[in-house]
């Protein structure tokens, strides 16, 4: 199966939803209209990432399924035959969370909540407890990260266990500390490794732009099983779409890399991992690993 993915790399506004909702709305109509088969949004798209307060973040949120944004993604979904994952500012109750949303042609199929918040994200959202689910749908399994997951190779790890397809990742990545200039986004690295390891598509949807003082960096990427870029990097400061075309039965048929190795993924060996952890007496020692 060949699953047509489109990232699109967008600069949105805090405070001005429906500025965002109908930005999207446009990017997503191109990219259906070229023949997208799943589209892929940035981290918090409908909101904007930089809050002033929680108050502020409170009254960009929205409920999922019912909320502005996610109708209006439903809605275009249904109208060319898309799925489509989108980050989201969600509210579940009294609490916030940094969310990503997969819907289809007949509406919400689920929702993941960012597990590893990243810095004053603390102060708005409540950690994750959704564990990292995937979904089936007519287009191969699908499951989500969101940025700063991608830092941690249990997310893509525990999503590979349960047969995912395509890992999906709203994110606003920024620069990291001591990047050299010209070289590749530290997140690309990492995604690249992680779809080597554990043999999965990943398409990663990143914004642009400055935002209350913070500056995004772009360069969304669509990673093949391989670990090799199939779509971008795209630029570091321009909204655009990547595409690519995956081979969903390629990672499934060819995760066999030799006549004694299947994948890093598939020739792991817990048992002695975590017996050079007891022996070694870590955790005793208060090292917290």
């Amino acid at each position: 199966m060949i699953v047509k993915i489109a990232c699109i790399q967008m600069e949105p506004l805090v405070g001005q939803v429906q500025h965002n909702i109908d930005r999207s709305l446009e990017l997503i109509r191109i990219a259906a209209k070229k023949g997208a088969q799943l589209v892929v949004l940035p981290e918090l798209c409908n909101s904007g990432y930089v809050f002033d307060s929680v108050d502020e973040a409170r009254k960009l949120a929205e409920i999922i399924p019912g909320g502005q944004a996610c109708r209006a993604w439903s809605k275009i979904a249904a109208e060319y035959n898309l799925h489509i994952v989108a980050g989201i500012n969600e509210l579940a109750g009294d609490k916030l969370y940094n969310s990503s949303v997969i819907l289809g042609p007949e509406g919400h199929i689920g929702t993941y909540r960012k597990v590893h918040l990243w810095n004053t994200e603390n102060k708005f959202f409540t950690p994750g407890n959704l564990g990292f689910p995937v979904f089936d749908t007519p287009i191969g399994r699908l499951g989500s990260i969101i940025c700063y997951d991608g830092w941690f190779p249990e997310g893509y790890m525990t999503c590979s266990r349960q047969g995912v397809d395509i890992v999906c990742i709203p994110t606003n990545w920024i620069p990291i500390n001591g990047q050299r200039e010209g070289r590749e986004a530290m997140a690309n690295i990492l995604v690249m490794g992680a779809a080597h390891t554990n043999s999965v598509f990943v398409a990663c949807a990143n914004r642009v732009g400055t935002e209350r003082g913070t500056t995004f960096i772009g360069q969304s990427l669509i990673v093949s099983y391989t670990g090799w870029p199939i779509g971008g990097p795209a630029s570091a400061d321009q909204e655009e779409i990547i595409y690519a075309d995956a081979d969903l039965s390629d990672s499934r048929r060819l995760g066999r890399w030799n006549e004694f190795n299947h994948n890093p993924y598939k020739d792991r060996r817990p048992d002695q991992y975590e017996a050079v952890v007891n022996q070694a007496g870590i955790r005793a020692q208060g090292l917290n690993l």
